[in-house]
């Protein structure tokens, strides 16, 4: 089915299997930060291992997502004038890198202070390569997709972020099962799996360096319909988008709740580490099933009502799978993990990347989704930190979880009722209507 782009044609299968594997290198190097932030940091980068240590480290977590606007900003405008691919190598190669490097960083019983500084450094670099990589291949493959079937194939994009987590969580179990009283779980055995980023990274630089630009963009740029500064252009066309999707973007806080803040709650609660790991794991795995599904069914029935369904169920279902982890029926904790987050939030998950996507014409896409997104995003990325300190991790902060979730989930559904259904609208004139009226 694929063919080259400068026939004229466009190519969704290859650019939907770059962007999965793109994502799958991203998010397995996001997450295994966030597992070592939640169960190693605390313990290396910061003076003691109490509440405080706990606090700062997730906080480190989250220092991504403020680099992530900035490079939003950047890699957005450059993605929108010089193509989206040449944007997804930068992304992919700083990511690689960065991750690499926080394996190799000396901690703080050897340097001090210096220690978390350099790791927030090296966040930092993560945060802004992320920017621009699901923002880059959202449009991709959006671009490159079938009218009637935009919703899939951009959902595969966020199915490598599941296959990312999966692929992290499973590399990071071994070191999970290193008892702390063994100095090698904290010296060496938590920097193995930053060094084997480099392994995935490789692979998909040879993946993705042979997919073209989507033809609409290669029109664009053919006929001189290229913003000389999308940012102005986005401001003025698309600025109630961009709120929009800034506000849409909070449900992402779903995501690292569960899979970053619950990692700590867990262990609070009694659970071993590996447990909270596999919750984790097996969540992901059935929400690789079902988030296409929710996507076909987005092109279907439209995006909103899909959209709208993730963010209240995962309001819904949160309090009981956080209620659970205290217990002592963990095939009951494990069921609600699927249905909190593959039955429920893979469904606004899957959904998103088509749905703001669609929002925007193709001369500023690259800059809305980045800029909205990752806006929106850092609430995402603080939400563990400051969950935390409000209790969150402590005896009973299911409580405190759960509301911080129903906030977020509110904000969500109120923004997205206000969004344009886009299943029917050509891609070619998406964004159109807004500039003309």
């Amino acid at each position: 089915m694929p063919v080259d782009a400068e026939t004229g044609h466009k190519t969704p299968v290859k650019a939907a299997v770059a962007s999965f594997m793109g994502s799958a290198v991203e998010y397995y190097d996001f997450f295994i930060f966030g597992t070592a932030a939640a169960l190693i940091f605390p313990h290396i980068f910061f003076p003691d291992g109490d509440n405080a240590a706990l606090v700062m480290s997730l906080a480190t977590f989250g220092f991504a997502y403020i680099a992530r606007p900035i490079g939003a900003v950047i890699l957005g405008h450059l993605g929108d004038r010089l193509g989206r691919q040449r944007i997804l190598m930068f992304t992919l190669v700083l990511m690689g890198i960065s991750t690499f490097v926080i394996g190799c960083l000396p901690t703080f019983a050897q340097i001090g202070w210096f220690a978390p500084i350099l790791l927030v450094l090296c966040r930092l670099m993560q945060g802004l390569s992320a920017a621009g990589e699901q923002a880059g291949a959202s449009s991709m493959t959006l671009e490159h997709a079938p009218d009637d079937r935009r919703s899939f194939f951009t959902s595969w994009t966020l199915s490598g972020t599941q296959g990312g987590q999966i692929l992290a969580a499973l590399i990071f179990l071994p070191v999970t099962l290193i008892p702390d009283e063994d100095p090698f779980k904290y010296e060496w055995a938590w920097r193995i799996p930053f060094w084997l980023s480099a392994v995935v990274v490789v692979v998909t630089f040879y993946i993705r360096r042979t997919l073209q630009e989507p033809p609409a963009f290669e029109e664009a740029k053919a006929h001189g319909d290229i913003a000389k500064i999308p940012l102005f252009d986005l401001m003025r066309y698309h600025w109630r988008d961009v709120l929009r999707v800034i506000l849409c973007a909070f449900i992402a806080a779903v995501s690292t709740v569960f899979g970053n803040l619950a990692l700590a709650y867990g262990k609070e609660v009694g659970l071993a580490e590996s447990l909270t790991l596999w919750l984790v794991v097996v969540a992901n795995v059935f929400a690789l099933g079902t988030q296409p599904l929710f996507a076909t069914l987005a092109d279907r029935i439209g995006r909103k009502p899909v959209f709208i369904y993730g963010a209240i169920s995962s309001a819904v279902f949160m309090p009981f799978y956080m209620l659970s982890m205290s217990g002592d029926n963990m095939v009951l904790t494990f069921a609600l993990a699927v249905l909190t987050f593959s039955c429920g939030y893979a469904a606004a998950n899957a959904v998103w990347p088509s749905f703001y996507g669609e929002m925007f014409s193709a001369r500023v896409r690259f800059s809305g989704l980045a800029i909205g997104t990752q806006i929106g995003f850092l609430l995402a990325g603080f939400a563990p930190s400051i969950v935390a300190g409000l209790g969150g991790v402590q005896q009973g902060g299911w409580v405190v979880i759960s509301i911080f979730t129903g906030v977020v989930c509110l904000i969500v559904t109120l923004a997205a009722l206000t969004a344009r259904e886009t299943k029917d609208v050509p891609t070619a004139t998406l964004g159109i209507k807004v500039i003309a009226g």
